[in-house]
């Protein structure tokens, strides 16, 4: 399995949006350098207030681009980096990856796959409603995510829109993805 990077995006400052760049570089144990969200531990605000030791399973968001089609389905017209995302990828089933894929990203990045991305309300205050549209409720009545995946750096290395994204699953039995 394998599809590419059609944006990248990072913010140097708490904001929800992040604006898209030619380029982003990923630092091992860390993050996307100059985010606000890199570091090895917990960077978002809420998990700050709670515990400030908390290791950083959210350096990197990734997106499917697919979703922003679903979305306009609704109305809503989303772009990449409006989510907050720092990459933005077409042609992977993200939400489907088990617990610790790697994703082999351009000639040397490497990002496992941590959890499934817990939006919050702050997706409403971007645009009315559109939280409904990335956190539901499936046939059988379980919480669906759609809002991305998370995931740590493993190797560090610049990704660009128009890299290859390549998928290794993990061995042994697979750990459907959670929320960190």
């Amino acid at each position: 399995m394998s599809g590419n990077v059609t944006a990248v995006s990072s913010n140097g400052e708490y904001s929800f949006t992040k604006p898209n760049r030619e380029s982003i570089t990923l630092l091992a144990g860390l993050g996307v350098e100059g985010d606000v969200h890199a570091g090895v531990t917990v960077k978002h605000r809420s998990r700050v207030a709670q515990d400030p030791t908390q290791p950083n399973l959210r350096q990197v968001h990734l997106i499917h681009e697919e979703l922003f089609e679903d979305v306009a389905g609704s109305g809503f017209r989303v772009g990449a980096g409006e989510l907050g995302e720092n990459i933005t990828t077409r042609g992977i089933d993200l939400l489907g990856l088990p617990t610790g894929t790697l994703l082999r990203i351009g000639d040397e990045a490497v990002v496992e796959v941590t959890g499934l991305r817990n939006p919050c309300a702050q997706i409403d205050n971007f645009q009315r409603g559109l939280l409904k549209e990335v956190v539901g409720r499936g046939e059988d009545g379980r919480v669906v995510y759609r809002a991305g995946v998370m995931g740590v750096v493993r190797v560090g290395g610049v990704v660009r829109p128009g890299d290859l994204v390549a998928v290794e699953l993990p061995q042994g039995p697979h750990r459907a993805l959670e929320r960190v």
